[in-house]
């Protein structure tokens, strides 16, 4: 909520450190918080389009190394935690 508020104050040509001082917040959470509104959502991944079809196709027995293997063949590269990260996010059990 602050930093929404120094983001508004911001556009009406007030400093984002004046701004940050007055609020007692840090510029570089408020750069941060920035940064995080912008980044894109994890669920639109496209990786896990290609993850949750391969998971599927192998009956759901296939761990995150089976995967990687299959998603490799396919072209896809990506690492083994990232694999891990995303099958706990989204439920996905062998």
């Amino acid at each position: 909520m602050t930093y929404r508020l120094v983001r508004q104050l911001q556009q009406k040509a007030y400093s984002v450190a004046y701004l940050c001082r007055l609020l007692s917040v840090s510029r570089s959470g408020f750069y941060e918080a920035q940064k995080r509104a912008e980044a894109p959502a994890q669920k639109s991944c496209p990786v896990l389009v290609q993850l949750k079809a391969s998971f599927s196709a192998s009956g759901g027995c296939y761990g995150s190394r089976r995967l990687r293997k299959v998603l490799q063949a396919q072209g896809i590269e990506v690492g083994l935690y990232k694999i891990r990260g995303l099958m706990r996010s989204n439920g996905l059990r062998s």
